[in-house]
């Protein structure tokens, strides 16, 4: 089992939780069983339900009827995935400045705990 970390900024914003507070239920519900998928599977979990970005940066990818959400995250030294944010995917790539914004989260949580 993996430990899954929500990512919290210096001010304590929780990015991801957020996003996930922002979803209809059904929605929530398929995302949270691939957070669990994540936890049970941690680094072995593959397409469809994770694809590695760069950079360390993963998706956690979820589709809900035509609702696509993504979870970006990255892993940290002893069975820890900590999930940054979140977004509904509404093109085919995902959106550079998610990509970017978790990686500014990842060198924050990397800066001030490890």
């Amino acid at each position: 089992m993996y430990e899954i970390v929500f990512y919290e900024t210096q001010s304590g914003q929780c990015p991801v939780q957020d996003f996930l507070d922002s979803l209809e239920p059904k929605l929530l519900a398929k995302t949270l069983r691939t957070v669990d998928l994540l936890e049970a599977n941690g680094a072995r979990l593959r397409e469809p339900y994770s694809k590695p970005l760069k950079e360390g940066i993963f998706e956690l990818r979820t589709k809900q009827g035509t609702d696509i959400t993504r979870v970006l995250y990255f892993f940290v030294v002893g069975k820890k995935a900590v999930l940054t944010n979140g977004f509904v995917k509404k093109t085919r790539k995902t959106p550079v400045a998610e990509i970017e914004l978790a990686r500014k989260y990842k060198a924050d949580y990397e800066r001030r705990y490890l």
